[in-house]
């Protein structure tokens, strides 16, 4: 599918909103813990969201640049970020349905179910444990419906097939998503109520997996992998433009172009690297990693009981 010219797609609220002005309905609050920056970025009018192209709701990124040097320092000050965050978004009570969306064939759109396979499933539990661990213990179940390319099936309609069988009290799905920032690639987690829209980033849109979908809430996880080729390009030119445009009058008129550099970028890549999207050559590492500093985050948010932790990590191993 070819995107309009000047698109630039991503999933991450973050970028769009740091393409835009200040408005009355858009809030941003910014705070550093270690070497993690969060941003939470919080829509509350219909104006604001149509501006920014994100629906309303609120939008937490953890970003933290030493990721991708695979510091096991930044992996566990992300995941506990990560825990602390879903802490506050996730009823203390109830069932919880988590989806691991994505392709578990294609490395870069794999984290949905690496995670899922790292999660503390707990459902089927409840008549297992002793009633004493068992009143602690939140019941959570998991599933990886696949991608419509190997099920026939959308995404969507598995699950609320299993939604409206179980009935959970909420839905948390897990996703690989597109950025527009090369520095975002593997070193950002958005967390959002506002669920999610599989493939939006890739321009591959898919049923919408949301409160007004499912019939329950539903918050969204994902971590950019993959970022447009005419993204590197417009980046690299903006990257020169910010260094050279007080030397040379030609990089001044590249800046005067503004928007506009997006659709000539695109003009002369086309047709054939528009759609292009790259990863890093290490992303099998990153990925396992990754799946690791989320599930830890969620395993922690959604069994807050360090006993009832502790037992079933145990009972996990």
């Amino acid at each position: 599918m070819q995107r309009p010219l000047g698109m630039v797609y991503t999933d991450l609220a973050l970028e769009t909103v740091q393409r835009t002005t200040e408005m009355p309905g858009l809030h941003i609050e910014e705070e550093s813990v270690g070497s993690t920056l969060i941003t939470r970025v919080f829509v509350s009018s219909p104006e604001a969201a149509d501006h920014i192209d994100k629906p309303e709701g609120q939008y937490i990124t953890i970003e933290n640049r030493d990721l991708i040097k695979r510091s096991k320092k930044a992996q566990e000050q992300v995941a506990k970020s990560i825990a602390n965050h879903l802490t506050n978004l996730i009823p203390d009570s109830g069932t919880v349905l988590v989806i691991g969306l994505g392709n578990r064939m294609a490395t870069p759109d794999s984290l949905g179910p690496k995670v899922v396979d790292r999660l503390m499933v707990t459902r089927h539990l409840g008549d297992i444990l002793p009633p004493e661990q068992r009143k602690n213990l939140r019941p959570v179940a998991a599933l990886t419906p696949g991608v419509l390319g190997l099920t026939g099936i959308e995404t969507g309609e598995i699950i609320r097939g299993v939604v409206d069988r179980i009935k959970p009290d909420l839905v948390i799905a897990i996703d690989a998503l597109a950025s527009r920032s090369i520095q975002r690639i593997l070193t950002t987690v958005q967390i959002t109520n506002t669920g999610i829209r599989p493939g939006s980033g890739v321009g591959n849109k898919r049923s919408a997996i949301t409160q007004e979908t499912l019939g329950v809430p539903v918050i969204a996880i994902g971590i950019p992998t993959v970022v447009h080729a005419t993204t590197i390009a417009q980046e690299t030119i903006e990257i020169l433009v910010r260094e050279l445009k007080e030397q040379h009058k030609f990089y001044q008129l590249l800046d005067d172009l503004g928007d506009n550099q997006q659709k000539l970028i695109e003009e002369i890549l086309n047709p054939w690297v528009t759609n292009l999207t790259v990863t890093p050559k290490e992303i099998d590492v990153f990925m396992e990693e990754l799946a690791d500093v989320v599930s830890k985050g969620l395993n922690t948010a959604l069994q807050r009981d360090s006993k009832t932790y502790t037992l079933l990590t145990d009972l996990k191993a």
